[in-house]
């Protein structure tokens, strides 16, 4: 039983290995088959694409050929074009150099052309000294002698032509200008001092004021650098100082502290302190209403400052301060009416006395020392040359200049705004006349009409009339160059011829 199982089992088996065998190699056929098939498919499609790739390689290689031979065409035509352009270029240089050697020639002629006339030009000149007797110096001399001896009449007749034309013109036009200024302007006048006083509420309060021993009016005058009198006029503290804004800080502090009652040196070096800081504001006040009356605006607070200074100063009795305010208005009067910068002369004229804050402090004209600090703190230049220009040692080279000029003169020559002194007077009365007897020919000289005229009497034989109307410019000259004044000076050159004889 056992072996018949055994036996029937490997018949199993090998008839389950048969049967497997054969599945297998059924399977392996068609696979064989299938492979064999994508093989064939896979050389045609490859077959394929190398003919696409060689056709398309071809296609690639004529586009190159092609471009390459348009390239070598390209090339070619630029080698014609430059090759002409060179030979161009050749005959063109050959052609310079053709004119130019016919120039160097054409050169060498005219300048022995120039060298025969030269010669020519020599040999005639010296014929015609030979003929004539005459060099060619002493030739023209006498030529312009002659001619001078011709025209001297007719210059003198032309030069009182032009003159009077020019005076009744100018004169009539500069009258109506200046006049319609002055009526549009009035100001008042301030006298020159260089002491204030100030009236005590009683005779006490000078015993307070002066203190122990002094120490009180001293400690006053140590900390404001003013002279403080106080037994010289009863009822009366005179202040006395050179320095206007050290007077007004000791008038204040003298306000203050007889206000206040209590006078001690501690309390006056408060009270000092105090008074200096409100005559700052006061300053400042005065400068910003100032600018805003003649309606400047945008003035550095530094030219303000100095600006605001002038309150407290005085020049030959003007406040200067109103003098300049003054001279704003009238400078801005006339420069609408000549067309000139409104504004540009109302600013010169406002800070041109600026440096008179500062003559004390620095060393020069008052007049640089407004141009240069106002060009320190940024002014506009027009503006500084402007104020700068206003007297005659510095030339004027705008209109507003000579606007600053004339109402300068305006504003010191009008009644009451300068108070000269009979010893000032009568030097500068002298001065003219010294000025005029300096000239040649000048027989005498005199300053009349209060300084306004000088009038000068010359030699007739040794001046003509030509020489009288020139003598009269260099007076003027001399005197605008040399001398200061108010106003204009007229120069009267007087030269008369007297025949006199007796019948007997």
């Amino acid at each position: 039983m056992d072996i018949l199982a055994v036996i029937l089992t490997v018949a199993g088996l090998g008839v389950g290995y048969g049967a497997s065998t054969y599945t297998t190699k059924k399977k392996l056929g068609s696979a064989e088959l299938i492979a064999t098939k994508e093989l064939e498919k896979a050389r045609k499609d490859a077959s394929k694409i190398v003919d696409n790739a060689k056709n398309e390689a071809n296609e690639i290689a004529d586009d190159a050929r092609r471009d390459e031979q348009k390239r070598r065409n390209e090339v070619k035509d630029i080698e014609k074009r430059l090759l002409a352009r060179e030979e161009t270029l050749d005959g063109k240089l050959d052609s310079i150099d053709k004119r130019s050697e016919k120039l160097r020639v054409a050169e060498d002629e005219i300048e022995e052309l120039k060298t025969e006339i030269r010669s020519i030009r020599t040999k005639q000149q010296e014929k015609l000294e030979k003929i004539a007797k005459l060099k060619q110096t002493e030739a023209a001399e006498k030529l312009m002698q002659m001619t001078e001896r011709d025209i001297k009449n007719d210059l003198k007749g032309l030069i009182n032509k032009l003159q009077n034309e020019a005076k009744d013109n100018a004169e009539e036009l500069a009258s109506l200008v200046i006049v319609q200024a002055m009526e549009r302007m009035a100001s008042e006048v301030t006298a020159e001092r260089t002491v204030t006083a100030l009236k005590l509420t009683d005779e006490e309060m000078k015993g307070r004021i002066i203190g122990k021993e002094g120490r009180n009016i001293q400690a006053i005058q140590r900390a404001t650098g003013v002279d403080i009198m106080v037994d010289d006029t009863p009822g009366m503290v005179i202040l006395s100082s050179f320095d206007p804004i050290r007077r007004e800080i000791a008038r204040v502090t003298m306000e203050m502290l007889m206000k206040d009652g209590r006078i001690h040196p501690g309390r006056i070096e408060e009270v000092v302190e105090k008074a200096q800081k409100q005559v700052q504001k006061e300053v400042m006040h005065a400068a910003e209403d100032a600018a805003r009356e003649v309606g400047i605006v945008g003035i550095p607070k530094e030219v303000l400052q100095l600006l605001g200074e002038l309150k407290f100063r005085t020049s030959y009795g003007q406040n200067v301060l109103k003098h300049s305010t003054e001279m704003a208005h009238m400078a801005g009067i006339i420069a609408e009416q000549l067309g000139a910068n409104v504004k540009t002369a109302k600013y010169a004229a406002l800070i041109h006395d600026m440096g008179k804050a500062l003559t004390h402090k620095m060393e020069g004209k008052h007049h640089h020392i407004s141009g240069e600090m106002a060009r320190k703190y940024g002014v506009p230049e027009e503006v500084c040359l402007a104020a700068e220009q206003h007297h005659d040692d510095v030339e004027a080279t705008s209109v507003e200049a000579i606007i600053i000029r004339v109402v300068d003169a305006i504003s010191a020559a009008r009644p009451g705004a300068r108070n000269i002194s009979a010893e000032n007077f009568a030097e500068r009365m002298r001065d003219l006349e010294n000025v005029a007897v300096q000239f040649k020919g000048v027989d005498k000289a005199y300053a009349i009409s209060a300084g306004r005229e000088v009038r000068i009497f010359v030699r007739p034989t040794e001046m003509d009339d030509l020489g009288a109307i020139k003598l009269a410019r260099d007076v003027a000259t001399k005197i605008e160059s040399t001398m200061q004044y108010p106003g204009t000076i007229k120069v009267n050159v007087i030269r008369e011829t007297r025949a006199i004889e007796f019948a007997k």
